[in-house]
């Protein structure tokens, strides 16, 4: 069995900016510090949550430094890259590496989608590149392509590729990795919706929006599946159901930071072309936070 990138529940983290729009390194520290003090397993910085395509190459190593520093070991970090220019994504891997990331996220390309073979000469490419570990993001609605569950038998025979980071939804999809691959690949929910459903599909842990928010609670659903308590986990989740709804209720991470900002975190607002939330999901986050606040729910 290899071993684990991570176990449990990582949050893919949110960059936070200042009035003027540029990275907010204080506030940064303290989401930081937030995570860790809540029991975070793992932090995925600079991932789409993290707004990563309207960073710049400067700012994200810049970001990743600073958050190796603050982590300083105590969690793996796990850093978003990926692209649909090859040269250009391997060569940002190597620099990840170099400002002390522990592993990678690698997405698909998108837009200019390639056919099974091309995606695995591109991993290839970007594996050549760096010695760390690479969950691979699929992520099929945002980028417009999928893996087929075939393809990872060939990736696997990449020493970096270790994880998928499923995205689809598709429970399906999960269980028939499981059963090609079994422990030779990991497994990590990207959907914060089915959480649960995907650890009981075989997943070891989850890479989580809501965990910007709600650390405990995410931490607490995986724990609660690993303790042998699959009733009390799948109940969690169905709590926290209404306001995972809202929080996707638009363009991911627009709710999240707009529900941090209701919560009086101050993460500041969005880089074009993502925008302010519509007033109507505004007050429905403020709706399901109020509600899960009456019902106990936890940081």
């Amino acid at each position: 069995m290899q071993e684990h990138i991570f176990m449990g529940a990582a949050t893919a983290l949110i960059t936070p900016f200042d009035v003027e729009g540029q990275v907010n390194y204080c506030k940064l520290d303290e989401l930081i510090q937030f995570q860790l003090d809540n029991g975070c397993n793992a932090l995925l910085i600079c991932g789409v949550t993290g707004e990563n395509p309207t960073l710049t190459m400067e700012e994200r190593m810049s970001v990743i430094a600073f958050a190796a520093k603050a982590i300083n070991g105590r969690v793996p970090l796990i850093a978003g890259t990926g692209g649909n220019n090859t040269a250009q994504t391997a060569e940002e891997c190597k620099l990840l590496e170099e400002a002390g990331a522990d592993a990678l996220q690698l997405t698909t390309p998108y837009f200019n989608m390639c056919t099974q073979k091309g995606l695995y000469m591109h991993f290839s490419a970007c594996a050549q590149a760096t010695g760390l570990p690479f969950i691979i993001y699929n992520a099929p609605f945002r980028t417009g392509m999928s893996i087929y569950p075939e393809t990872y038998g060939k990736l696997l025979k990449l020493k970096n590729i270790r994880a998928v980071n499923e995205g689809s939804g598709s429970i399906e999809h999960c269980i028939k990795l499981k059963s090609l691959y079994g422990d030779k690949l990991d497994v990590y929910c990207g959907c914060d919706s089915i959480i649960a459903p995907v650890l009981e599909a075989g997943a070891c842990g989850c890479i989580s929006v809501l965990a910007n928010i709600f650390p405990q609670s995410v931490q607490d659903l995986c724990g609660r599946y690993f303790a042998g308590d699959a009733e009390k986990c799948m109940k969690l989740q169905i709590q926290l159901s209404a306001f995972i709804e809202a929080l996707f209720s638009e363009v991911s991470p627009i709710p999240v930071k707009t529900a941090m900002n209701i919560k009086g975190m101050n993460v500041g607002d969005l880089r074009l072309p993502l925008c302010a939330a519509e007033k109507a999901t505004a007050e429905k986050l403020k709706k399901e936070l109020s509600a899960l606040n009456t019902e106990g729910v936890y940081v």
